[in-house]
């Protein structure tokens, strides 16, 4: 087995951290923050929008049952990628929908899976395909947070759907 990382960014990082701990391969999902010019930011700092950072998962995936391409087609059916610096009610560039890649062939192939999953949308996809230049863990308490919190509002309202989507959608990859 060999651990690979994978650093995305879809909205809010509850629901891609939610929606990707379901699904066999993925070891741990860890929540943060990604790209932006300040060091080690607060989850204050990066909801002010003046940080650069997106919200992000970092996954962390054994690739022998799962690919990089696997990963990126969940991705692309968790949130909406045509919405520029938006997820629902969500809205700021650290919402933005964004690949963070850390090779030429994970780049290679967010390019070929981005084109592929157009098909699927009448809008353009605006998710940006860019370097990973930076990763900060958020604070613990956003780590595994509808586990945690499954009765909360926003859980309710828009992380449980989206598990639900990827648990529709991906019912051959769910973990047993």
């Amino acid at each position: 087995m060999a651990i690979k990382e994978a650093v995305l960014g879809g909205g809010c990082f509850w629901c891609l951290d939610a929606a990707f701990r379901q699904i066999d391969g993925v070891v741990d999902v860890i929540s943060g923050y990604a790209n932006g010019h300040v060091e080690n930011p607060s989850y204050k700092e990066v909801c002010t929008d003046t940080t650069g950072h997106a919200e992000v998962v970092k996954i962390l995936y054994d690739d022998t049952k799962l690919s990089y391409r696997d990963l990126l087609v969940i991705f692309y059916t968790i949130h909406d990628p045509t919405t520029l610096n938006r997820q629902g009610a969500d809205f700021g560039s650290q919402y933005r929908s964004t690949i963070l890649y850390r090779s030429d062939e994970e780049k290679k192939i967010a390019e070929e899976v981005t084109a592929e999953m157009q098909k699927h949308f009448d809008r353009k996809i605006v998710t940006k395909i860019e370097a990973l230049r930076n990763f900060y863990p958020a604070e613990e308490y956003h780590q595994n947070y509808f586990a945690k919190n499954p009765w909360q509002g926003y859980c309710q309202a828009v992380v449980a759907p989206k598990v639900e989507k990827v648990r529709r959608a991906f019912t051959d990859r769910l973990k047993r």
